[in-house]
């Protein structure tokens, strides 16, 4: 059965995936449309998360901010199964990178890179920074498995489409890029580190949109240890389908007790958010837990 639906799936959005942009769009626009006003999808929860971080507005400009980021969700759902039949030269035309010589002056010092990104912008797509390098020859990202198995293949399949692209799962994420670094052979890893920590995951907690977050801290834990260099991977949406990513460096918090990366990480980040607020995943349950909530410790 698992190898069915699987099959079933794949074939399914690999039709999908044919469709020019202007018809996928089209259908976004009517996924969106679905999404927000019929199923209201965690509706509740995007209207207390803005309400939370932008109180100071009026309705309707939280109602703008809500309205945009079901647009741009439906628009990377249409996007990530446009990754299963989609040319680089394509691709190429939708992204342009900045600073990518950065990356590349890093490498050729025979380091690492642990690049910070969060779930903003089009986050899918940001993995087409590795055919960009003219030095850095090794890139991946670290992934956290779903709990659906079917649509976990199907996901691992869609990134796969970069041949390039290192699928590492968090859970082995530690020991594989210790490994690598034993080769001394440069690298650039990305981790999303926007997401809830669970149970198993070293976490610290700050303000975050004004809000007390817990976050994890793999990223600048395992960076420290392997020597990396940890920079941010900033993204902005000038039009639809369109996006610009900066590699940009962190300066660490010179003053912070613990985890000057990750502070400095998160300031950037909530720059980008307040930014372009519609481009963040809202829908996320940023803030289930308190501080103190034993649940996570």
């Amino acid at each position: 059965m698992k190898k069915w639906l699987y099959k079933m799936y794949i074939n399914l959005l690999g039709a999908i995936a044919h469709l020019p942009f202007k018809v996928l769009y089209f259908i976004s626009d009517c996924m969106s449309f679905v999404v927000h006003y019929i199923i209201r999808y965690r509706l509740s929860l995007v209207r207390r998360h803005l309400l939370l971080v932008f109180p100071d507005m009026t309705i309707k400009e939280r109602l703008t901010i809500e309205k945009g980021f079901y647009h741009h969700l439906c628009d990377i759902i249409v996007e990530t199964i446009k990754l299963l039949h989609i040319t680089d030269a394509e691709l190429k035309e939708h992204i342009k990178v900045k600073n990518v010589q950065l990356v590349d002056d890093i490498a050729l010092q025979k380091r690492p890179v642990i690049l910070l990104l969060g779930h903003f912008g089009n986050w899918e797509w940001v993995q087409e920074i590795l055919y960009r390098f003219k030095v850095m020859r090794i890139g991946g990202e670290i992934y956290k498995p779903l709990r659906d198995p079917v649509f976990n293949d199907v996901m691992y399949h869609i990134r796969q489409r970069f041949s390039r692209n290192l699928l590492i799962s968090q859970n082995d994420a530690a020991r594989t890029l210790i490994r690598l670094r034993q080769n001394d052979e440069p690298f650039c890893i990305g981790f999303i580190s926007d997401q809830r920590p669970d149970r198993h995951h070293l976490r610290y907690w700050t303000k975050f949109l004004g809000q007390d977050t817990p976050f994890i801290v793999g990223g600048e834990h395992i960076g420290q240890k392997i020597g990396a260099e940890i920079l941010y991977m900033d993204i902005e949406k000038p039009s639809r389908g369109h996006y610009i990513l900066t590699f940009r460096p962190i300066q660490p918090q010179s003053q912070a007790p613990d985890y000057p990366y990750t502070r400095s990480f998160l300031k950037m980040m909530e720059t980008s958010i307040r930014r372009s607020p519609e481009l963040w995943l809202w829908t996320h349950n940023r803030w289930k837990h308190k501080r103190n909530d034993s649940s996570i410790s």
